[in-house]
């Protein structure tokens, strides 16, 4: 069954909120992924600094996550708990998707970096143009 490959230059990917087995960025990152493959990412970026963010919790690499990315969002769950170098818990889980969603910018670079795509996004918002976002972070 051919899945779903989204066109991400005319749609953004699900939010870095939304989560698959408990993950945050998960299924942002899987998009973008599937995306890329297909030629339709747009200026969204595939194991961007965010993904980095999953990547390395889980211990999986992104180059041979791609190589799974025709799968569902269910089997390619199943084959990050199978392969992930860090087996993490269910509770390690939810308190590191909670830490990702409430994170901020925690220097002037990476302040300045987040305003200016916040600001981009806010005029992509206006004209109904895709951002390229890849940030969870909350402005505190």
């Amino acid at each position: 069954m051919p899945l779903h490959t989204p066109d991400l230059t005319k749609f953004p990917p699900r939010s870095a909120r939304v989560r698959l087995g408990g993950y945050v960025i998960l299924p942002r990152m899987l998009d973008k992924g599937r995306a890329t493959i297909a030629g339709k990412h747009g200026e969204y970026h595939y194991a961007c600094p965010l993904d980095q963010q999953f990547l390395e919790f889980a211990g999986i690499d992104s180059k041979t996550l791609k190589k799974v990315l025709d799968k569902s969002d269910g089997e390619i769950l199943k084959w990050i708990q199978k392969h992930a170098k860090h087996k993490r818990t269910g509770p390690e889980i939810v308190a590191w998707s909670a830490w990702q969603e409430q994170r901020a910018p925690d220097n002037p670079d990476a302040r300045e970096f987040f305003n200016a795509f916040t600001n981009k996004s806010r005029q992509n918002a206006k004209t109904s143009q895709p951002g390229s976002i890849c940030l969870i972070w909350t402005i505190t």
